[in-house]
């Protein structure tokens, strides 16, 4: 019900990325299609495939955020926990 009062003129596109694996089907039809639509607009032919080289640095970092606040460091001196 959140998103009832949104214009038709606006498409809810969920995009689900699994870290190590591939993107659901219907996100990547999209991500094509606008690929190609700001490829357009720019007049850059590679714009789509900056967009999924993009989204793959984006996911790496989110991984790598995630990895590093998965150790837990502790302090020698004080034997807090950090």
């Amino acid at each position: 019900m959140k998103y009832v009062g949104l214009d038709s003129r606006y498409i809810f596109q969920p995009i689900a990325v699994e870290s190590l694996g591939p993107i659901n089907d219907s996100a990547t039809t999209f991500l094509g299609d606008l690929g190609r639509r700001i490829a357009e607009q720019s007049e850059e032919i590679r714009e789509g495939n900056f967009l999924f080289q993009w989204l793959s640095v984006l996911i790496q970092r989110f991984n790598a955020v995630l990895l590093h606040n998965s150790f837990v460091i502790e302090e020698a001196e004080t034997g807090i926990l950090a």
